[in-house]
């Protein structure tokens, strides 16, 4: 077979790439925007209802965002749900600029994107597989990863802060509505492979009902080899670590004495080891032995992540975040590239939209239960447990002969291999 070209020489992949930046850009200036906006309407308090409004039809809908993008595609799923998020951002940037917002209108904005985004992130999340060969999707994983940095943790809300100081609300919804409409021509120009399921999975059933094709996406992703046990072993790891990362980081920096800045050092120090790794997968791609390193790295990774609350000063926690960072970071794009080589194409955006629940649904359950366990047994036992928490997801992932034995395709291999 002729050697597939590299993915970030593929043009077709660098038009998904940029897109899915722009509109992670996006995404950073409207949380920024809406979060600022909530505290000059109302105030501290209700910052937090308002950006937890989002959350819970994102959590809600992610699943059946999934089986749309299966029946209808994902190409037409992402294009439609990327320019409703365009005109919701005009229309509160207009409703703003010519009325007095008030905390209702927030939260009803706050709902109706976190639905609309409950679509948009399993349909975005379903183009790899078809817009790159089966051997460059560990590469285009890495090529992810970075945009993720790039968008959600540095320009995002960097231009959100900037724009919502110098022009406003009205002003910082209008630019994340640009971006999102600077995204829509790329988004239409992406082409996509015609599907081509592969072995016994031969066609998804047409159920006939939204429900059904539910059911048959759980019992799908439960049955496979390889794709449950990583879905298992992601839930896991998220439920143990996710945690500590939101809101243990930051009990642990007031209760070391490192402040505000100490916190922000370690999870930099997090975001430079992830976005490390996420180039080496996006220069290597494939790495011989995946399913058996993805398991040693979660290990590593749990046990270093684990390991912060022992450290003796600031400088050596953030080592530990930014080591720990790195291997989670393999970890992790190695889980991806995994589960969408192995997944029927049939199935992926509902296999997708079960991996976005796992970080956006499963992670978040545990912020109440550390606070309440860190004041009843103190720090170094609840790291600890949540770091033996995630150390079971690699239990559940070594127990699974496919997944030990599991490989990325070779370069050459097409896009159903």
């Amino acid at each position: 077979m002729p050697m597939a070209k590299p993915a970030y020489r593929d043009a077709n992949v660098l038009r998904w790439l940029v897109a899915y930046t722009l509109s992670l850009i996006g995404d950073g200036v409207y949380f920024v925007a809406l979060a600022w906006t909530a505290e000059k309407v109302a105030g501290p308090a209700e910052v937090g209802l308002v950006m937890a409004a989002g959350s819970v039809p994102r959590a809600v809908l992610m699943l059946f965002g999934g089986v749309l993008a299966d029946r209808i595609g994902p190409r037409r799923l992402v294009i439609g749900s990327d320019a409703a998020r365009c005109l919701i951002m005009f229309g509160l940037a207009a409703a703003i600029a010519m009325l007095a917002p008030g905390l209702w209108l927030l939260v009803v904005v706050a709902l109706v994107f976190g639905a609309v985004d409950a679509l948009f992130v399993p349909a975005v999340g379903a183009l790899p597989p078809r817009v790159a060969p089966a051997s460059e999707l560990a590469r285009v994983v890495g090529m992810r990863g970075l945009a993720l940095r790039l968008g959600n943790n540095m320009a995002g809300p960097g231009l959100g802060g900037v724009v919502m100081a110098t022009t406003g609300s009205a002003g910082t919804f209008a630019v994340a509505g640009v971006l999102f409409a600077l995204s829509l021509p790329l988004l239409v120009a992406v082409r996509l492979a015609p599907l081509s399921p592969k072995g016994e999975e031969e066609t998804a059933e047409a159920s006939g009902t939204a429900w059904r094709d539910l059911v048959e996406g759980l019992r799908y992703a439960r049955r496979h080899p390889v794709v449950g046990p990583l879905l298992l072993s992601g839930a896991l790891s998220e439920f143990g670590l996710n945690g500590l990362f939101n809101i243990g980081m930051v009990l642990l920096t007031s209760d070391r004495g490192w402040g505000a800045g100490g916190q922000g050092a370690l999870i930099a120090s997090l975001g430079v080891g992830s976005a490390a790794s996420a180039a080496l997968l996006a220069v290597k791609g494939r790495l011989p032995r995946a399913g058996a390193v993805q398991n040693g790295t979660l290990l590593v990774a749990s046990v270093t992540l684990g390991a912060v609350v022992f450290a003796p000063s600031l400088a050596w926690a953030a080592a530990f975040m930014a080591l720990g960072g790195a291997v989670a970071g393999i970890c992790g794009g190695l889980a991806q590239a995994l589960i969408q080589t192995a997944a029927d194409p049939h199935y992926i955006g509902r296999v997708t939209s079960l991996m976005g629940l796992t970080s956006l649904g499963i992670g978040p359950m545990c912020y109440p239960l550390i606070g309440a366990a860190v004041s009843q047994w103190g720090l170094t036992p609840v790291f600890l447990t949540g770091a033996g928490i995630s150390c079971l997801g690699a239990v559940v992932g070594l127990s699974a002969a496919a997944v030990r034995k599991a490989e990325l395709p070779r370069n050459g291999a097409d896009l159903a291999a």
